[in-house]
Formats: C-alpha cells, sequence, structure tokens
C-alpha cells in the first residue's frame, strides 16, 4: 500500500507529509458480531456485486458501513467509506480518529490526511488499485444517502466508471435480522424498558422535562455499558414531552415543567453498538378528564389490533389500511400523525433507516421471518381541543415462522400510565 507509517522521516512542510496513513494502533477489539456474521453479510453484498457486475462497491452511508463492518462514524465535515471488493473489505476514515476504526471494525482499514485537497478521493482510487482494480468499469454506491456534489466528485474520481446504485438491494437484505442481530436488538428493547423505569419514577410537579430525560438516558447508558462492556457507549437518549409538547413524535425535551394533569410522553431510545429500538408510552400525571382517557383507549384500541396483525405472511399497507378503519369509525383518522410502524436495526435519529418495511399505505412488503419491526399508532388532538395533546403507544415485534414475538415487556394504556399527582 502506498500509506506510510507516521513514524518515518520527519516531514519539514506541509507538502511533504503523507496523504494516506496506516494505523494499526493497539489491538483489534472485539465487535458486536462474529467473523461469520459480517461473512454472511459481505457475501450477500457480493451477491448484488455480481447480479449487478460491479468491479466493487463504495459504501458511504452511515448504516451501509455500520452494518457491513461494525465502524460508525462521527461526521464533523469529513468523508467517510468501505471499499468492498469480490474478496477483500477495506474502510477509508479521516485521520482525526487515528486508530480506533482500525480497532473497531471488521476488515482492514487505511487513513487519508487533511494535508492535500480531495485525499479522501485519492484514498478510494488508492484502496481499488492496491486489490487490482485500476480502471473500474462499473462501480456500487448508495444512491439514498450520496448527495450530487458527492456523486460528481467519485465520478471525477472514477471517469471511465459507470456509478450504480445499490442501496435498494442492500436495503431488502438488511431487513431480515440474523440470530445474532435479533439477540442484540432483544437486549436493547430490555434496555429501553429499564429507561421507560426510570422516567416515570422522575416525573412529578414541576419537574423540568430535560431532566426527566436525563434519568432515562443514565439509566439505559449504564445497562448497555453493561451489557456491552465491549463496545463504545454512545447516542442513547429520550424524548420526553409534557403538555402542549407532545403533539410531535420527535419534539425534544424542554425546560417545560410537568403540571398535575398533564399529558406525558414518554420516548426511550437505547442505542446499544448503534443498534436502535425504543419504547414510546402515553402516561398522564393525575387523572386524565373524560375526553382524553376515551382518546387514549381508542389509541390503545388500535395498538392492540395492530399488535394481531403483525404476522408472516401481512402485507405492510393491508395492516395500515385495517388500522385505518378503526379510526374511521371514531372520526379520527385525520388526527393520525404519521404510519403505524417501521422496521428495526442499524439507525438513528440523524440518519437512515430500512425505508421499505414501514407500515403505510403505500408500501407493499410483505412480513417475513427474521423482521423486526415496531406497532406505533399515534394521534395528535390540537391545542384548544377537549383532551388535547399525542397519544402513542409503541412495541418492537420480531416476526417468525408462526407469528410474532412481543419483546416490549413496559405496559401500556390508562391501567397502568397514571401517574400519582
Amino acid at each position: 500500500m502506498t500509506a506510510q507509517n507516521p513514524n518515518t522521516a520527519p516531514a519539514t512542510s506541509v507538502a511533504d507529509l503523507e496523504r494516506l496513513k496506516v494505523l494499526h494502533i493497539g489491538e483489534k477489539q472485539q465487535l458486536t458480531f462474529s467473523d461469520a456474521e459480517f461473512e454472511r453479510r459481505l457475501a450477500g453484498l457480493r451477491e448484488i456485486m455480481a447480479a449487478k457486475d460491479l468491479d466493487a462497491v463504495i459504501l458511504t452511508s452511515y448504516q451501509g458501513i455500520k452494518y457491513y463492518s461494525d465502524f460508525l462514524f462521527t461526521y464533523f465535515g469529513r468523508s467517510y467509506a468501505m471499499v468492498v471488493t469480490a474478496d477483500d473489505t477495506c474502510t477509508v476514515t479521516a485521520n482525526i480518529d487515528a486508530g480506533m476504526p482500525w480497532r473497531t471494525s471488521y476488515g482492514e482499514n487505511i487513513v487519508y490526511t487533511d494535508w492535500q485537497r480531495d485525499n479522501f478521493y485519492y484514498a478510494l482510487q488508492q484502496v481499488l488499485a492496491e486489490r487490482g482494480i485500476t480502471s473500474p468499469k462499473r462501480l456500487g454506491i448508495e444512491d439514498d444517502t450520496v448527495p450530487m456534489l458527492i456523486r460528481q466528485r467519485l465520478q471525477d474520481a472514477f471517469e471511465g466508471a459507470e456509478l450504480v446504485d445499490v442501496s435498494q438491494d442492500a436495503m431488502r437484505r438488511r431487513m431480515i435480522k440474523s440470530a445474532e442481530e435479533i439477540e442484540v436488538i432483544k437486549h436493547s428493547a430490555r434496555i429501553g424498558d429499564l429507561g421507560g423505569e426510570a422516567v416515570r419514577a422522575a416525573v412529578h410537579e414541576g419537574v423540568p422535562e430535560y431532566e426527566v430525560a436525563l434519568a432515562g438516558t443514565q439509566a439505559m447508558t449504564r445497562a448497555i455499558a453493561k451489557t456491552f462492556p465491549h463496545r463504545e457507549v454512545r447516542d442513547t437518549w429520550v424524548w420526553f414531552q409534557s403538555g402542549i409538547n407532545t403533539d410531535g413524535a420527535h419534539n425534544w425535551a424542554t425546560t417545560r415543567q410537568v403540571q398535575k394533569g398533564d399529558i406525558l410522553s414518554l420516548n426511550c431510545f437505547p442505542m446499544p453498538t448503534g443498534y436502535y429500538t425504543a419504547l414510546e408510552r402515553t402516561l398522564f400525571f393525575g387523572e386524565p378528564d373524560e375526553e382524553s382517557l376515551r382518546l387514549w383507549n381508542i389509541n390503545v384500541e388500535v395498538h392492540r389490533a395492530g399488535i394481531e396483525l403483525i404476522k408472516p405472511g401481512a402485507v405492510c399497507k393491508d395492516i395500515a389500511a385495517a388500522l385505518n378503519e378503526i379510526y374511521i369509525g371514531y372520526g379520527l383518522l385525520p388526527y393520525r400523525t404519521f404510519g403505524y410502524g417501521h422496521s428495526f436495526g442499524v439507525l438513528s435519529h440523524y440518519y437512515g433507516r430500512e425505508a421499505g418495511l414501514e407500515l403505510r399505505e403505500d408500501i407493499d412488503t410483505v412480513l417475513e421471518p427474521g423482521m423486526v419491526v415496531s406497532m406505533e399508532p399515534m394521534i395528535t388532538i390540537p391545542e384548544g381541543q377537549p383532551g388535547a395533546g399525542g397519544y402513542r403507544e409503541h412495541d418492537i415485534l420480531v416476526i417468525g415462522e408462526d407469528g410474532a414475538e412481543d419483546i416490549t415487556m413496559f405496559p401500556f394504556g390508562p391501567e397502568h400510565n397514571i401517574i400519582s399527582a
């Protein structure tokens, strides 16, 4: 490889500094999954490569690089990649991360520096050239997450190559979870339940939303560190909302203080080793009024019905249509906020998920064993109307051969989640 060890002869100017480095600092760490699991995933990607007659694939998304290497990068204005050929892999990472990407990833790694412009693209060229691919004809990329500017720079770096999208085929592969993945997801769901208990225990009159959120985040972070001591501890968070702030599913915690009679929304998101799960529940601080209780019970009815509908062979859009009928019967369909659920795996609030597996009217994916999906109906009643607020429940289900296993244990509904004021 043309990259040099940083301990070579000292440079006398920036122009003399190396463009690439090999930083094998320390030892390879224990990864989230076995080598056999990563090889299984790569074999699936290589089947896509063969079907599309690709010389290599250049992955640039969070989810793509994480799924195939176990390395989850931090962007901060620098590009990252994973190059996959017919028989090799190499992550391409920024010098600012030093040896950490190599320690925490499957396969080889090359580091590019800031000392010359476009070193990232130079690194990609060198990685392919070192693997005998000097003039690629067809390269796979992830069009769903590659901006036009980056796509043009990739094209400039490989002038003679046709850039071919692999994102949708790769996403389809990620929808089916292995036994190792499901084990991680089950641990994460358990940890989400622990976060929910901490959130519920932290609620009292006058407490700010952010303080309640901190209690849940701390409880989950500590549980993740105990369960996955060999991996990074990062990215776990809580959205705790009260009163008017419950209207949106993705509203961050504020300094608003909890008041008697408030509708509350508990949203715990443990992120062990980049694998997202969620626990979401409606609560009330003090007894809800009659209309609020009615609306809450209706949403729970939809939630229970949705859980029953999730099974192998069910079609995403059919589940959505069936649940719409319940809301229509109560005149509440216009207050539905979003789809009824989605896939789980490598995802977060700042990058994507498997959009082909969402429980919406425009998704015709058929549920299969190995898929993991949520059931999460939500309605929002506007401020000023009786029962105003956002009502949302959320369970995670693992699709099996004969049915679905609900791995969320935190109870839902008025019988369990009215907190004494």
